[in-house]
């Protein structure tokens, strides 16, 4: 059964607008435990833009599920990560300009690919499963096994924003070999990044992949219908594609 990590990031955000106490980002992980999420995802930035350090240790403290930790290589965050102790770290590329993630891990890279293999024994040694970020390239995925991570999410946002139908097949057959890649290099699989209630059944359907983390699109829907049924009718669509694949 493919499993669902909702991102409550941006409960985080609406919160921050005003340094509000509401909407409680507490609540709103139980909730989303309570409505079937199989894991919480929060993405501790360097600027504290959305979750704070402090909702990362309440966190920790009430989910019964799995909490996966979003965090780039600096020490500020992995000092943070290493005291709290998340279920999993996912590792991501970070820039204080964007808007959100803007890409994988660039693990080509010496300099990254060293700064990220260190992060990944610190984190390991905490006992901390670690995925990373990553492009859906083929060629990226031996790299990503040699760091030492037992994971690595694959980066759909290429694919989420086709602009035609022939761009989206393109995107999603380099998504399905680079999962088949990973895979046959023991590597488990998730995905994620701007997947939607119109999207997501086609990624879904890749059977390789153990668990899709979902965050915006969920959040938008349940300002208009609620958290729970938000997060209901997004398993039913992931699981039945499962089903149908």
């Amino acid at each position: 059964m493919i499993k669902l990590g909702v991102n409550i990031d941006h409960v985080a955000t609406l919160r921050q607008v005003r340094l509000a106490k509401e909407p409680n980002l507490i609540k709103a992980a139980v909730l989303a435990e309570l409505a079937g999420a199989n894991g919480i995802t929060v993405h501790l930035r360097e600027d504290r833009r959305h979750i704070q350090t402090n909702d990362v240790k309440l966190l920790r403290e009430v989910i019964t599920t799995r909490l996966n930790l979003e965090m780039a290589t600096n020490e500020d965050v992995l000092n943070v990560a290493l005291q709290v102790k998340p279920d999993m770290a996912t590792l991501v590329p970070e820039k204080r300009q964007e808007l959100t993630t803007e890409g994988g891990l660039n693990i080509l890279d010496e300099k990254v690919n060293e700064k990220t293999i260190y992060t990944v024994k610190k984190l390991q040694e905490r006992g901390i499963i670690v995925s990373l970020f990553i492009d859906p390239k083929p060629e990226i995925m031996k790299i990503a096994k040699a760091t030492g991570a037992e994971f690595i999410e694959i980066h759909t946002g290429k694919y989420s924003e086709a602009k035609n139908e022939k761009e989206k097949k393109e995107e999603l057959e380099k998504i399905i070999e680079a999962v088949k890649s990973a895979k046959a290099l023991g590597l488990s699989v998730n995905a994620g990044h701007g997947l939607d209630y119109e999207n997501v059944q086609e990624i879904a359907e890749i059977a390789e992949i153990e668990e899709l983390n979902i965050g915006h699109s969920i959040i938008a829907r349940s300002i208009v219908e609620g958290l729970p049924n938000a997060i209901k009718e997004m398993k039913e669509l992931i699981c039945g594609a499962r089903k149908n694949g």
